[in-house]
């Protein structure tokens, strides 16, 4: 089905670089970078899958199982999204909030063409169809200018960032979700803002790798949907399948970066003791278990790692890893499924938190929040969670970032609202510099 060369790479950096270069000529691509970020669960350093064969776009009614019946049929590598709305097929809910992105709600398709890197070594697999193309393609991608610097600014152009939801706002909105807290409706819900900028056009490509550059997440993501782009710093994975082996790794708990050595280990030290982080992670990781024990083996969820802070270069952040088994018969769309949205970005009891979240945001999260990643040939999967990333509609010039924080009963408006800021930080360097 697919012709397949592997390649020693003199320069693997210099390399992606060319072929995320020449990938813009398509319309479906999915680039994800590691950054070779050292971590426990990983496959591969980065992967490129281009050019739709077939694909599936839908909207929220019935979306998994048409997924499911995609997935099945098509029996080879599929890539793409699902919004965070696809919890309206989940479960009795909707999404009316304002929405200025227009991102279908869920989109895969299959590559003809993909590359996965390992080391120095890429893995280039076509489909039987384009095969006859792979050496052509191989020479155009060797030269590709190494980086087009020559429009890597949106310096020239003013980007002018708007709240969708100002300060004093803010607060009253979080005042209102800490009475629902108080009352015993929920006891924890992660609480959103927008970030926009109308009537404005950046550079894809140039803007996604400033941001991976300040960044350096192991979650990047460039995604190329026609005219809809995400370019995404996720430092988090969502849910994983290895094999038998589910897993999955929610972020709840974050501490500024400093520059000094000394501070910056105490922050991080700081963010490791942090009552109030570890609980609002600890909340999180016990429905994460509640969610795979779903499609588990009985007995067999576990928690690899709790509350263990990792650093990036915009931030620390408290990780924690939860594992299951499932049975060979269990369809890997099931398992996204019974934990979609992920907890990290909802709150517990996660449907009485999805209702009062609705209720509170005044933007439709879309693809914000939700997921990107893909499934393998034989059933495996990796999928991120979409945060600190730049969502992108050409046609209407419109650029938007989100952000957002866990709202527990301990929580203070002010800190929680400075918390948006320095996750807001990369993307908003990057766009107004």
């Amino acid at each position: 089905m697919r012709a397949t060369q592997i390649h020693n790479l003199e320069n693997a950096e210099q390399f992606k670089n060319q072929l995320l270069i020449w990938s813009q000529q398509f319309d479906d691509v999915v680039w994800l970078d590691s950054n070779n970020y050292k971590q426990n669960h990983s496959n591969y350093e980065a992967v490129l899958a281009v050019d739709a064969f077939t694909s599936i776009q839908t909207g929220f009614e019935g979306s998994f199982d048409m997924l499911k019946e995609y997935q099945s049929n098509v029996n080879d590598w599929i890539f793409g999204y699902l919004t965070y709305d696809l919890k309206n097929d989940v479960e009795d809910l909707n999404s009316k909030n304002f929405d200025s992105l227009e991102f279908p709600d869920l989109y895969f398709f299959q590559p003809k063409k993909l590359f996965l890197f390992k080391g120095n070594q890429v893995e280039i697999q076509y489909l039987n169809c384009v095969d006859d193309e792979l050496e052509e393609d191989l020479k155009n991608i060797c030269h590709c200018e190494e980086v087009r610097r020559g429009n890597l600014s949106n310096e020239e152009k003013q980007v002018k960032i708007k709240l969708r939801i100002h300060k004093d706002q803010y607060f009253e909105k979080v005042n209102k979700m800490l009475a629902h807290i108080h009352r015993g409706d929920i006891y924890e819900a992660n609480f959103c803002q927008e970030f926009y900028a109308e009537n404005t056009n950046i550079d894809p490509l140039e803007t996604y790798l400033k941001l991976n550059s300040i960044s350096k997440p192991p979650f990047a993501t460039f995604l190329k949907f026609g005219d809809k782009y995400l370019l995404s710093a996720s430092p988090e994975r969502y849910l994983k399948k290895d094999g038998d082996t589910i897993i999955s790794q929610p972020i709840k708990g974050t501490a500024k970066r400093s520059a000094d050595m000394e501070e910056d280990e105490a922050l991080k030290e700081a963010l490791s003791q942090d009552t109030k982080e570890r609980s609002e992670n600890i909340m999180i990781v016990d429905l994460v278990r509640n969610d795979l024990s779903k499609t588990a083996i009985k007995g067999s969820v576990e928690v690899e790692e709790l509350t263990k802070v990792y650093t990036f270069d915009q931030v620390h952040q408290m990780i924690s890893t939860v594992t299951s088994k499932v049975e060979e018969t269990t369809n890997p769309v099931d398992v996204i499924k019974s934990t979609f949205p992920m907890g990290s970005m909802t709150g517990a009891p996660k449907i009485s938190a999805m209702r009062i979240i609705e209720d509170l945001e005044e933007t439709k999260r879309g693809l914000y929040s939700g997921s990107v990643g893909y499934f393998s040939p034989t059933g495996d999967f990796d999928f991120n969670v979409v945060i600190r990333s730049i969502l992108y509609n050409e046609t209407k010039n419109y650029v938007s970032y989100s952000v957002g924080g866990a709202i527990t009963a301990k929580s203070d408006p002010l800190k929680e609202y400075e918390e948006c800021l320095v996750k807001a930080k990369a993307m908003r360097h990057v766009l107004e510099n």
